[in-house]
This record gives structure tokens, C-alpha cells and sequence, in this order.
């Protein structure tokens, strides 16, 4: 584990120091959410805040590995810092309404918080966009020191991220992540996703990871170009089911 940490340092040291500090933010919050009983809609309040930043570093660490390959230093560094400064308003942002026992998404109570969720809006668009200006240059580039099918992979997982990441807008144009019923219901343990309502959050989640999926996959197991399109295809096809479920009111539980 400390080999393949300090890979990534060496391959990224921007993005392996932010990935780093979200997850050292996720162990502090979760030590906090053992010792406060606070809550946001019959939630523990720092579940929501630990889960971002568990996500943030993988994508972090996740982009650290991949940009290494792209060998264009400007870009990348400009590429690390809209990264950084998108999702690090929005964790910062999440993790300051959870210590106030506040929602943080979907909070239009006051013009404040009103501004505020727009922000995060348009940072989580940023870093959309930054990863997937990422994958443009994993398709304009070649890259023969790469099995082929590895690069595939992290062509499809960052198309794959990109689209579900703005299926986000689901949830924000409702302003709701439950559809059928409303927020808050029963849920998984600690993923609350619902148990008895649609849930968008769940294809969102599945096919943002699959920038970490895919790539493991086929380095590790597919081995095959073929392979990795199947998988990538049927991979995609989970995402939209569970979407197509969750627009319908259904759980998936």
C-alpha cells in the first residue's frame, strides 16, 4: 500500500496531496460522527461529508495515475488546480453545513445558501469538464508503453464518469435525491440510499466509479480490448437500469 501511495506522489504530487488530505478529513469526520449524535434529516450529519471525501480521493488518486501518461505539464497543472479548487469548495462547503446540522444540497432556504448550492453546482460542472477535457487528450494521444486495452479502459471510464456525473442534474433539477417519496426515508447503512423510493444517487455513484472500475479490470483481469468494450458496455447498461429504476419511483433494494 505505501508503494502504491508513493507512486502516485511520484506521478502526481498535486493531486496525490489533495486526494491525501480529503481522506485524512473522512477519517477526522468519521471519529466525529462516533461522538456527536447530530443529524440532517434523521441522518448522522457527517456521513454525507465523509462519503465526498472518500469519493474525491479516489477520483484524485484516480487522475493522479492517469494524467502521469499524458506527459503535457502546463495543462496537467492547470488541469490539478480546477480540479482542486472545484471539489475542494464543495467538501469544504458540505463539511461546514454538516457541523451546523444544515443541508448542504438542495438548500434554497436563504439567498445564501441559495448562491452557495448554485456554486457547487458550476464547480462540480468544472470538474466534469476537467476530467473529461482528460480524456480527449487519451484520445488524441498514443500511447505505446500501455497495453491497449488499458487505455481503452480509461477512455470508457472517463466517458462513462462523465456522464453520470452530469446526471447529477437529476437530483439537483428536483432538488430532491428520492424520487417517489421524499428525503430521508429509510436507507442503506451508511450509503442511505433508499430502500423504498427511487434513488438517482445510486447510477450516479456507479458510473463515476467506473473510472476506477474499469481501468482495475482490464489491467488485472480482462486483458483484452474486446473484453474491455463487453464489460464497459454492460457496465453502462447497470447505470442506466438503475437510473431508468430510480426515475421510475422504484428502489432498487
Amino acid at each position: 500500500m505505501i508503494a502504491f501511495l508513493e507512486t502516485i506522489r511520484f506521478r502526481n504530487e498535486t493531486l496525490f496531496y489533495f486526494g491525501t488530505i480529503c481522506l485524512a478529513l473522512a477519517i477526522i469526520l468519521f471519529i466525529a460522527s462516533r461522538l456527536s449524535d447530530l443529524q440532517v434529516m434523521g441522518i448522522n450529519a457527517y456521513y454525507k461529508p465523509i462519503k465526498f471525501c472518500l469519493s474525491i480521493t479516489l477520483v484524485a488518486y484516480a487522475m493522479a495515475w492517469f494524467t502521469y501518461h499524458v506527459n503535457d505539464i502546463g495543462n496537467i497543472m492547470v488541469f490539478n488546480w480546477v480540479l482542486i479548487l472545484s471539489l475542494g469548495f464543495s467538501v469544504l462547503y458540505i463539511i461546514f453545513q454538516a457541523t451546523r446540522g444544515e443541508l448542504s444540497h438542495f438548500n434554497i432556504s436563504t439567498p445564501t445558501f441559495a448562491s452557495l448550492y448554485s456554486l457547487m453546482g458550476i464547480s462540480a460542472t468544472l470538474a466534469t469538464l476537467a476530467v473529461g477535457y482528460i480524456g480527449i487528450l487519451y484520445f488524441q494521444k498514443d500511447f505505446p508503453e500501455l497495453p491497449i486495452y488499458y487505455v481503452w479502459a480509461i477512455r470508457l471510464g472517463i466517458i462513462l464518469f462523465v456522464i453520470f456525473a452530469f446526471e447529477g442534474f437529476v437530483m439537483g433539477s428536483r432538488l430532491t435525491h428520492t424520487i417517489g417519496g421524499s428525503d430521508g426515508g429509510e436507507g442503506l447503512p451508511f450509503l442511505n440510499w433508499s430502500k423504498q423510493f427511487g434513488d438517482p444517487r445510486i447510477p450516479h455513484f456507479i458510473g463515476m466509479h467506473a473510472l476506477q472500475v474499469l481501468p482495475i479490470l482490464a489491467y488485472y483481469v480482462l486483458k483484452d480490448v474486446w473484453l474491455t468494450f463487453f464489460v464497459a458496455l454492460l457496465y453502462g447498461l447497470l447505470g442506466v437500469w438503475t437510473l431508468v429504476l430510480a426515475l421510475q419511483g422504484k428502489s432498487l433494494f
